[in-house]
């Protein structure tokens, strides 16, 4: 099997003695930056829609699996198979309607039903507060969402887009209020805080994730600023000697190109 491939690989990387000595040094703090920027690559492929890249990347993600497994099985904690039953016990478990005996009526409740299984396990994890288990090292806007999302399950939440909407204009004022009043960085950096976090929440009303709105308007701004620097390079300019003027102007021009 294809993945008895990889776990030989994996074993024989981290072999005592005749091993790589840089895989050999690694431990779970040390790979877990590695792991971050595979995932982060695999959702870069997607985005271009570029399922060759797509492929290699998802076998870069999954090495960084084996890694992980492969120190825990060293430590005598657990090893890959361990990793694959319980992944596998937990999607039968989340899926009665496909795996048991029960009934969902249609995407709602099943949303509905993943939560409450899915508090039921934190509950026998001893996570019993709401928003308990939500990992910190998470994106912060990912993390934000599924905080709203959370707390939303318990009926803490608006009940429609339009009271976040105006929670963002009163989080802009109290922003204005902290700058006129010469707030210092901590105090600008929890109302810029507050603000964002309410946007955040705007999104997860409009049923849209804020990480994948805020990449694409990475992406259009990265593709705007692009042409900009073209029409100033044709100009024999750049974007530090250009005039404000000018430079608003092929902004201008760079939006109706590339909306």
């Amino acid at each position: 099997m294809a993945i008895e491939r990889l776990l030989g690989i994996m074993a024989r990387l981290r072999d005592p003695a005749a091993g790589c000595p840089w895989d050999r040094a690694q431990d779970f703090r040390s790979i877990a930056p590695h792991t971050l920027e595979e995932a982060f690559e695999v959702v870069d492929a997607i985005e271009r829609q570029d399922l060759e890249e797509l492929r290699g990347e998802l076998g870069d993600l999954l090495f960084q699996v084996v890694f992980h497994a492969r120190i825990a099985e060293e430590q005598g904690a657990f090893d890959f198979g361990d990793v694959v039953a319980a992944i596998a016990g937990k999607l039968e478990r989340r899926h009665p309607h496909v795996f048991g005996g029960e009934a969902i009526a249609d995407a709602g409740a099943q949303a509905r039903a993943w939560e409450q299984l899915k508090a039921e396990e934190r509950s026998t994890r001893g996570l019993g507060g709401t928003l308990d288990g939500i990992p910190l090292a998470l994106p912060a806007l990912t993390r934000a969402r599924k905080l709203g999302r959370r707390a939303a399950a318990t009926g803490f939440d608006w009940p429609d887009a339009s009271g976040p909407r105006a929670k963002i204009i009163e989080e802009l004022a109290e922003l204005d209020q902290a700058r006129a009043e010469g707030g210092d960085r901590s105090r600008l950096e929890a109302e810029l805080g507050d603000l964002l976090f309410s946007v955040v929440n705007l999104a997860r009303h409009l049923e849209l994730d804020p990480e994948t709105a805020l990449r694409g308007a990475n992406a259009r701004f990265a593709a705007r600023f692009a042409r900009v620097e073209e029409a100033l390079a044709a100009r024999g300019l750049t974007a530090g000697s250009a005039s404000p003027e000018l430079l608003d102007t092929l902004w201008t021009e760079a939006k109706r190109a590339a909306p």
